[in-house]
């Protein structure tokens, strides 16, 4: 193999570890005592319950002596990290901001971290707790294990924070709970939604489950672990769902006790695998949560709150928007059309396809695509170019109902610079390779009035002419790298007709507090340029079927709209909320 697993034992420290809580405060709501070397923290849930944990600072192998609720639930387990690192390809146009990268083809190794117990910090800020442990190796990355736990909230948030000195470092994490001689069983939501359990003795497989969670069933109740989903999930071309948890014995060969827990897969898609950037003297977070309760479905809605069961809660006065979809449908169909040699039918699997369905399930109300993203597009002849739109045009007002609008929309990559969003009020017929002579507009048979461009004031004219809107697509990454810096001063940017740029968790950073400072940052830079600009958020993906883990890659626009536009009447008033900036972005969370 090219890589190396390195075991972290968790050594017996061999004299008790100082503790120093003159940074705790009773004001937390978190009651907390300490007797040789254990700590115990109590607090109460959201719903005034009782919740515990006990720490044990002699057996780095039981560290977690006990977690409960007015009882305890699991004793003598121990949080694992394996932390896999490897070498980012430090491009000098691009540096950190990278995405076209595949860190698994490069050299790499996986280290179990290893904690050796010399010391214990336990700080307070507001109504939350965090006892920090030191000290926490990985390879050449060192820091401390915490534990924070928040008045009225039943989780306890489980950290590795590590730093290193070395440059160009990528990494990604697995992590969850150990213990010798394991639990009961192991219980999930599989990705087809039904519930399965798992022998934790059994050996260790990656499991695709629902909500990112997997549990340990006890005789007094169960743990669920989960991660928080927008901050674990580095950015992908696909969101299937590539088996993110894992349980058992010997879990990659290395971790022998029984186990269960979070995972990536180091190939991701096997596209672009950028992992996460880890810059020297960082500190990288590596976190999971823990949530007890008394059973598989309480425990499993405790974890779907944090969530909200991967829902986008409906708002009053607004709707839910989201933005740059690859599915292709338009040229799925047209592909089973042809090798049916039915030319009119919609297949059965494509009645209410599969991203649909996941949509309206995350509660989204409006869909804008990004079609026709092959690459052959530019060069398309007139008629195939114009029969691709019509079809993509009706197959958004048949999927389209009184409660849903999948509306269509493009990135072109030509003309302007980078790659861009098309997306007008109504549908519009157009085609982007004008050649010398040809008129800008013209009425052909079957389609009516159609646009033929070939540079940026053809784009420019054409926006005008049908009320449309256009933004940087992925903005300073991808093969928008230098967009829209470059192209500020063209009128085209500086028109009403350019929105501005999208906004997504990309790259990702587990340093960071903040998710997607990249396009934060192009936010501050364009409102210096001048001319109103906004950033709407995207998301930027391929297929979707309704067994992928979306919520992870997941963000969406609340537009200020009072209803729904009907396809049939054009979708004006939506552009018009996005001109104006009456939206705000959200993962959903907050």
């Amino acid at each position: 193999m090219r890589y190396c697993l390195l075991i972290l034992f968790l050594a017996r420290a061999a004299m008790a570890a100082p503790i120093d809580s003159s940074a705790f405060r009773d004001s937390s709501g978190v009651t907390l005592s300490s007797k040789a070397d254990r700590l115990r923290l109590v607090w109460q849930d959201e719903l005034g319950g009782p919740r515990r944990l006990v720490l044990n600072l002699e057996e780095p192998e039981r560290l977690i002596e006990e977690i409960g609720t007015s009882h305890t639930v699991l004793r003598g387990i121990a949080p694992v990290f394996l932390m896999t690192v490897g070498s980012r390809d430090m491009d000098p146009r691009r540096g950190w901001i990278r995405f076209f990268d595949k860190v698994n083809k490069r050299p790499y190794q996986t280290h179990r971290a290893r904690l050796q117990i010399t010391g214990a910090r336990v700080i307070s800020t507001g109504k939350s707790t965090t006892v920090i442990i030191d000290r926490l190796t990985a390879g050449s990355f060192e820091g401390q294990l915490q534990f924070t736990v928040y008045a009225g909230c039943g989780l306890v948030h489980v950290e590795a924070v590590l730093s290193t000195k070395e440059a160009a470092r990528a990494i990604v994490y697995d992590a969850g709970i150990v213990r010798p001689d394991a639990w009961e069983s192991t219980s999930f939501i599989d990705s087809r939604d039904k519930w399965n359990s798992k022998d934790p003795l059994g050996k260790a497989e990656s499991l695709s489950v629902r909500h990112r969670t997997i549990i340990a069933n006890s005789k007094s109740g169960v743990v669920a672990v989960f991660p928080p989903p927008h901050k674990y999930f580095y950015p992908l071309d696909f969101a299937d769902n590539f088996g993110f948890t894992w349980q058992g014995r010997g879990y990659r060969d290395r971790v022998a006790e029984a186990g269960m827990g979070i995972r990536q897969p180091l190939n991701g898609d096997n596209r672009f695998v950028p992992w996460f950037n880890a810059p020297p003297a960082t500190k990288q977070r590596l976190g999971f949560f823990l949530l007890a309760g008394a059973s598989n479905t309480r425990v499993m809605n405790g974890v779907k709150r944090f969530t909200r069961g991967d829902r986008f809660k409906p708002l009053p006065g607004y709707k839910t928007f989201t933005s740059h979809y690859h599915v292709e449908h338009t040229l799925d169909l047209m592909a089973r059309r042809k090798r049916a040699g039915k030319g009119s039918e919609i297949p059965a699997e494509l009645v209410n396809p599969g991203f649909k369905q996941v949509f309206e399930r995350m509660g989204v109300d409006l869909v804008h695509l990004a079609e026709f993203h092959k690459g052959r597009t530019p060069r398309l002849k007139t008629e195939e170019r114009l029969r691709q739109l019509r079809l993509m045009h009706r197959e958004c007002e048949r999927l389209s109902s009184d409660s849903f609008l999948l509306l269509p929309g493009e990135e072109p990559n030509v003309h302007l610079g980078g790659h861009w969003i098309s997306f007008f009020p109504k549908p519009v017929y157009w085609v982007l390779n004008r050649s010398r002579g040809e008129p800008f507009v013209e009425d052909r048979a079957g389609f009516g009035k159609v646009y033929n461009v070939g540079n940026s004031a053809d784009v420019l004219k054409l926006f005008e002419l049908e009320d449309g809107l256009k933004w940087t697509a992925h903005a300073r990454i991808k093969s928008s790298t230098g967009y829209p810096d470059a192209y500020r001063q063209e009128p085209f940017y500086r028109s009403d007709r350019f929105l501005g740029a999208a906004w997504k968790s990309m790259p990702g950073d587990l340093s960071r507090d903040r998710l997607g400072e990249r396009v934060l940052d192009l936010e501050d830079d364009m409102a210096n340029w001048g001319a109103p600009k906004y950033i709407l958020g995207e998301v930027d993906v391929f297929k979707i079927q309704p067994d992928c883990e979306l919520w992870g890659h997941m963000n969406v626009n609340y537009l200020k709209l009072e209803q729904l536009p009907k396809y049939r009447d054009g979708w004006q008033p939506v552009l018009d909320v996005l001109r104006r900036g009456e939206f705000f972005v959200t993962t959903g969370e907050v």
